[in-house]
């Protein structure tokens, strides 16, 4: 089993992405955890995970129009494959208006 953690940042501003709502959801599109990243842009979900394919869900449309931003990319999904043997997993989302970016972070 296997937790999931995510870190959002608008590149653009050079700041942390704080309250920007993500679903975590299975490969079947069940949701499994939603939340509002902090201060910092940071969530964590604190869900078992077995391995398999999870969808992060990321509305950057809401967060950018709070900003008083447009973006291209309203909805940002990225699906990652959960390793049951690693205790945790990380996925940053870097942000712009019209681009983004993700790895797997540590």
């Amino acid at each position: 089993m296997s937790t999931l953690s995510t870190h959002v940042l608008d590149t653009t501003a050079g700041v942390p992405a704080a309250g920007v709502r993500v679903h975590l959801g299975d490969a079947t599109d069940r949701v499994i955890g939603s939340g509002t990243t902090d201060d910092d842009g940071r969530l964590r979900f604190d869900a078992d995970l077995a391995g398999g394919v999870y969808v992060l869900t990321f509305e950057t449309g809401a967060w950018f129009g709070d900003q008083g931003r447009a973006t291209f990319f309203p909805v940002v999904g990225i699906a990652v494959e959960i390793d049951p043997d690693r205790p945790h997993h990380h996925v940053p989302l870097l942000l712009s208006p019209f681009a983004y970016s993700t790895y797997r972070g540590s």
